[in-house]
């Protein structure tokens, strides 16, 4: 039998959730706002910078993406 790790999307889903956490909670608390869609426009810009600059193979890009769409989605939504 060759080595296997059931359910493996289940550790990587919750990578995926602490990352976001870790995010979410350093841009709130750099921007002094309680909710994410609390961000103006130029301050997601420059966090949509910052992002692009990471290394592409950084493990922080998943939260950094998952909070954008959210925002961007609340945004489409207030529309």
């Amino acid at each position: 039998m060759s080595y296997d790790y059931p359910r493996i999307h289940k550790a990587e889903e919750n990578i995926e959730h602490i990352v976001t956490e870790w995010v979410e909670e350093h841009v709130m608390e750099y921007f002094s706002v309680e909710e994410i869609e609390s961000i103006t426009p130029d301050e997601m810009e420059e966090i949509i910078a910052f992002r692009e600059e990471l290394n592409e193979y950084s493990p922080m890009q998943i939260g950094y993406s998952n909070l954008i769409n959210y925002w961007e989605s609340f945004q489409e939504y207030d529309d």
